[in-house]
């Protein structure tokens, strides 16, 4: 990718991540990137453009490192899902940035989704991408035996990705990594329960 452009999305996910999409502020991502806003616009033609790049760029990595690479690479996809959370949990709880901002994804889906069908869409596909690797690892475990014959893998899947939205949202208003820790337990006792 082009520097220039790198350095726009780098400063806007930090502008978004600080101040919301609608609350972003152009200018502070001009500032932030040292480019010029002519530069901004050759490579954006909208701030509705760089959001929608914002969120197939820029987050999707992340949520493919934290979440779905562990999970991918996993003999036991339950324990490779809840050492996720706590692993993700206590990294974030550690940067008071991120537990006061709670999960780019998440508050782009709150705020944005309501308000913009293309953010929601390229929002969705992102969760799809994160539901179907968890469906797939946990049908791998069921066919090894590692799971209940009982088990549905699609509801858990929505379970386990609402409960990461819930959690981190509920982390972000509290501002207490310990009510974030207590949830992710909770989660993990669950998880266990699918185990034969």
């Amino acid at each position: 990718m082009d520097n220039t452009r790198d350095r726009i999305l780098e400063a806007a996910f930090e502008e978004f991540s600080l101040n919301g999409f609608q609350g972003g502020s152009l200018n502070h991502i001009v500032e932030k990137s040292g480019v010029t806003k002519g530069a901004l616009f050759h490579y954006f033609k909208s701030k509705a453009e760089l959001g929608y790049a914002i969120v197939e760029e820029v987050l999707p990595p992340m949520g493919q490192r934290r979440w779905i690479d562990p999970l991918n690479a996993a003999n036991d996809p339950v324990e490779a899902i809840k050492q996720a959370f706590r692993r993700n949990i206590r990294e974030d709880i550690k940067k008071i940035e991120v537990l006061t901002r709670g999960c780019p994804t998440n508050n782009l889906a709150q705020e944005m989704s309501p308000l913009d069908e293309g953010f929601r869409e390229r929002i969705e596909r992102g969760y799809d991408r994160w539901r179907e690797a968890l469906v797939n690892a946990l049908e791998r475990a069921k066919k090894r035996g590692q799971i209940k014959k009982s088990v549905v893998p699609k509801e858990v899947a929505a379970l386990i990705v609402a409960c990461q939205m819930g959690i981190w949202g509920s982390g972000k208003n509290s501002q207490s990594g310990e009510l974030m820790i207590q949830a992710s337990e909770a989660l993990c006792s669950f998880l266990d329960t699918l185990k034969k």
